[in-house]
């Protein structure tokens, strides 16, 4: 019986040690400045896409938090840059006085109907306009600069 609790034991503190070492490699790949309330105090925020005989284009987005993750929802032409845009699959933002080099758009269409509902409740005009279809639902997700590997 002793035996059983003590490896018991072993396996919850096991458990832990590896949930710890978990969270402690999580926090090692925050972006810096990125925080799901600068998203939400803001109404909206910037991409920038690249496009091969265009150039750095910058689009205007409304932005929700949903779940502490910022969502946004393109319009045909934002889509449509997004899909010619030569950094793919990074975009760059702007949010407030902050900028982030390398954000994915990660495609969420499951998130479509809870989007639109937070967007009808964040902006009133979403409301009024329903004019314009959004083809893409995307989760902003950033990259984080690679931990540095130098010599001590």
């Amino acid at each position: 019986m002793q035996l059983q609790r003590t490896s018991n034991a072993l396996a919850v503190v096991a458990a832990l040690f590896i949930a710890l070492i978990g969270t402690a490699r999580g926090a090692d790949t925050a972006v810096p400045g990125w925080d799901a309330s600068a998203f939400r105090d803001e109404s909206v925020i910037q991409i920038m896409t690249t496009e091969p005989d265009v150039g750095e284009h910058w689009s205007k987005l409304w932005v929700v938090v949903i779940d502490d993750q910022p969502y946004v929802r393109l319009g045909s032409r934002s889509y449509g840059r997004v899909q010619r845009n030569t950094t793919s699959p990074f975009v760059k933002l702007k949010v407030g006085d902050q900028e982030f080099d390398k954000v994915k758009l990660e495609e969420m269409p499951d998130m479509k109907d809870k989007v639109a509902a937070a967007m009808a409740d964040k902006y009133f005009m979403d409301k009024l306009i329903r004019l314009e279809t959004h083809p893409m639902v995307a989760r902003l997700v950033p990259e984080a600069a690679p931990a540095s590997s130098g010599t001590h």
